[in-house]
């Protein structure tokens, strides 16, 4: 017997001497379901320690906002952050990046209203369906740039951004060399270079990423 507050939920296990997910069943309070999920790491090792788990995200303080979260980017630094070879305190919400819906404002928050389309790369927490956030690292979006894009592309724009930029700022006639050219940076940074009218070479390691 259970009672009316719990419901018999599927949850998914990573086992990692088979290398496959699980389905396990489990009873789980009402309130835990309606609450905002996020993968959470509570010890450092392999993808078996992350954890989907209910959190309390609360209301927004001073210079923050609760972001209605769309999509997360995936990154190889939140493997290094997973396992331990970048030390975060722990428990902790992984991923750098994503983007969302302006859920609520806190006090002293200019520039952004409820409802306002935003991505963000940085600080960590980005595995979560909810967060709080400083609304001074977020960048509203255009209507053309979906959520997807958005998550997908803060850091890697921003290092191309920094390189063509303010590294060197790159203008029409310059003849610049990019390596590894079919990586996400290396993409952006190749169409931007060209549409400043630079004339790009691009090295990559395969035929099949030259298509690219």
């Amino acid at each position: 017997m259970f009672s009316t507050n719990n419901r018999i939920v599927l949850q998914w296990q990573y086992n990692r001497e088979n290398n496959e997910f699980v389905e396990s069943i489990l009873h789980q309070n009402i309130a835990e379901i309606c609450m905002p999920h996020a993968i959470q790491i509570r010890q450092t090792g392999g993808p078996e320690v992350l954890n989907w788990t209910a959190v309390d995200v609360g209301e927004p303080g001073s210079g923050q906002v609760r972001l209605r979260q769309a999509a997360a980017g995936l990154n190889y630094i939140d493997v290094y952050h997973r396992t331990g070879y970048y030390s975060q305190p722990l428990p902790f919400i992984p991923g750098l990046e994503g983007a969302g819906t302006v859920e609520a404002i806190g006090q002293d928050v200019r520039g952004l209203k409820v409802g306002d389309r935003v991505a963000y790369a940085g600080p960590a927490g980005g595995y979560s369906e909810m967060r709080l956030i400083e609304a001074d690292r977020l960048v509203r979006l255009p209507d053309a740039i979906s959520f997807d894009q958005a998550a997908a592309m803060m850091l890697q724009g921003m290092t191309a951004q920094v390189l063509i930029r303010q590294v060197y700022p790159v203008k029409a006639g310059d003849l610049i060399l990019v390596h590894a050219a079919a990586g996400g940076t290396g993409l952006i940074l190749c169409q931007w270079a060209a549409a400043l009218g630079a004339t790009v070479i691009g090295t990559v390691s395969t035929e099949t990423k030259a298509e690219l």
